[in-house]
């Protein structure tokens, strides 16, 4: 994937966390809470691919 993909798919994938988790804690699902949180964390993985991508097409 290129920078603005990464970039895109991190935010996508930060928002979906985000909504699993609160979902999961509503309904009191552990699971569904803790699926939300690592998709949260991918989502950060991929926003900081795409930042180094973009540093090194800079470069």
């Amino acid at each position: 994937m290129g920078e603005f993909k990464d970039k895109l798919q991190g935010v996508a994938d930060k928002v979906a966390g985000t909504l699993k988790e609160g979902v999961g804690k509503a309904t009191h699902d552990e699971k569904l809470e803790a699926e939300g949180k690592l998709q949260q964390l991918k989502g950060k993985g991929e926003e900081v691919k795409g930042k180094v991508k973009g540093v090194i097409n800079d470069v």
